[in-house]
């Protein structure tokens, strides 16, 4: 199967599952979720394959999901159309998540965003020296589509990475949150993840998709699901919601680009109150 923004081949009794829009950053649409799902199925009835390896094409994993693909052009989205484009992403996500064989993800240049989230959703991610992540969201007056990041560090982590909206955090600094399980030159990557997913597919299949199983199950038992789904739902009402302060900075991202709408709100935040001096 040799799909146009999905490539999927093998690799022995590895399915290698590429995300291939790099003029894009490979910024995942709604196409490329609707391929992503269409090879997880194929590696998944697929009893040959052992293990799944998520990597990319061009120079950057991904600058994260197009989060308005459903409701592109909307003055005021719709709540429904909203929910249900947050939902596709939630899916594909959760997906690398429950996949009955293991999942790794091989992550260079940018992992941002909704992107970071399904790297995080992999059961194992290796990463290139040089690779930049971030959940950069509120910035642009989004919300978080998979709320995974508090489960997987502890909340001080969690919550500079969501609420600075830091783009630029380094390989090293997601190592040391417990993020990711390893860094390699650049050069290394996808040797790295392939060695590692060979490794797992060697052992007894049934004995590892059990244990990966028994380890996902004890987070549901905490109440991981319950919680992604209330975070969902705050997502939504956060796309659908509109401040005084939403709208100016939505005119000017129309009008003028991102970078403007950012260098605004940054400038907003530095203004000193009327009267005062430094």
């Amino acid at each position: 199967m040799r799909n146009e923004l999905i490539r999927y081949e093998r690799h022995g009794s590895l399915a290698v599952l590429t995300l291939n829009r790099p003029d894009k950053l490979n910024a995942v649409n709604r196409a490329m979720i609707a391929e992503l799902g269409q090879a997880l199925d194929s590696a998944e009835m697929d009893d040959s394959v052992r293990a799944i390896v998520l990597a990319d094409a061009g120079r950057a994993f991904s600058a994260g999901f197009d989060l308005d693909m459903e409701v592109a052009g909307e003055a005021t989205p719709d709540p429904e159309a909203v929910r249900r484009a947050i939902q596709n992403d939630f899916r594909i996500t959760m997906r690398f998540w429950d996949c009955p064989k293991v999942t790794v993800a091989a992550v260079h240049g940018y992992c941002l965003g909704s992107a970071m989230e399904l790297a995080l959703a992999c059961d194992l991610t290796i990463a290139s020296d040089s690779c930049l992540f971030g959940e950069p969201e509120v910035r642009f007056g989004s919300g978080i589509v998979t709320m995974l990041l508090p489960w997987l560090t502890g909340p001080k982590h969690a919550k500079y990475l969501l609420l600075s909206g830091d783009d630029r955090v380094t390989a090293a600094e997601v190592l040391a949150m417990g993020l990711i399980n390893r860094i390699v030159p650049a050069d290394r990557l996808l040797d790295e993840a392939f060695n590692i997913a060979n490794r797992i597919a060697a052992n007894d299949q049934q004995a590892v998709r059990w244990t990966k199983q028994a380890i996902n199950r004890s987070y549901d038992a905490a109440g991981m699901r319950e919680a992604l789904a209330q975070a969902l739902e705050l997502d939504v009402a956060i796309e659908t919601s509109e401040t005084v302060e939403s709208r100016e900075f939505n005119a000017i991202l129309k009008r003028d680009g991102a970078k403007a709408a950012v260098a605004w709100r940054n400038a907003r935040a530095n203004q000193q109150p009327a009267g005062k001096t430094s």
